[in-house]
């Protein structure tokens, strides 16, 4: 069955992480990018893991698993290799409502984490369903080699445009003929080739066209 994608925003939100070894540690390492409340429960916990945990102020149980550790936590990532665990950590979450991912075990996830080609504020998500992770980091390799670093640039000038777009237009269809403009290849092409600047009095003479038009 397909998942629903979502972004979500962990910013100052309890996540519980379960597990000490590399792959909590990585874990450990996308929850803070995402500033969520970590909270790392494990009985033995790695060095690596450990000492980012210090660095961030991240709170560490270090103890067996117990169901109360989970708090009022909006989701849950086990990273054990202990099949028993983690069918209790996802029975507990399933009993409190609480979005649950074991790793490597998709009958036990709520979600699934997926590989992501960041570029800024441009972040493109590959999911698999949990078929195959393999493949989404392949794919997500592919794709690092089509957008790079000016695509991030480029969607930053963008949100600007926007602004201006929404404090001109009230009506939904002038903005949506103005944004499908400015984020044409066309437009992008324009941007690599003549540079931010010339790029936004480019994107003021549509904007402003749309508003002689509009005025008819």
């Amino acid at each position: 069955m397909a998942k629903f994608p979502i972004y979500l925003e962990l910013k100052n939100r309890r996540v519980v992480l379960i597990g000490g070894g590399n792959v909590a540690f990585d874990k450990a390492k996308s929850l803070l990018e995402a500033e969520a409340r970590l909270v790392v429960v494990a009985k033995d916990i790695g060095k690596p893991l450990k000492a980012l945990c210090l660095r961030n102020g991240v709170e560490i149980i270090q103890a067996p698993y117990a169901k109360e550790y989970i708090g009022p936590a909006v989701m849950l990532v086990a990273a054990t290799n202990d099949r028993q665990l983690n069918e209790q950590i996802y029975r507990d979450c399933q009993e409190r409502e609480i979005l649950c991912n074991v790793v490597d075990v998709p009958d036990l996830c709520d979600f699934f984490t997926a590989a992501v080609v960041k570029r800024g504020n441009l972040q493109i998500a590959i999911g698999t369903d949990g078929y195959s992770p393999a493949y989404s980091s392949h794919l997500r390799k592919k794709l690092e080699q089509l957008f790079t670093v000016t695509h991030g640039q480029f969607l930053e000038h963008l949100h600007w445009a926007r602004q201006k777009t929404f404090t001109r237009f009230q009506d939904f269809d002038t903005r949506k003929v103005i944004s499908d403009q400015l984020v044409n290849d066309d437009s992008f092409h324009y941007f690599v080739e003549q540079g931010p600047d010339l790029w936004r009095d480019y994107a003021e003479d549509i904007i402003n066209q749309t508003v002689s038009t509009d005025r008819g």
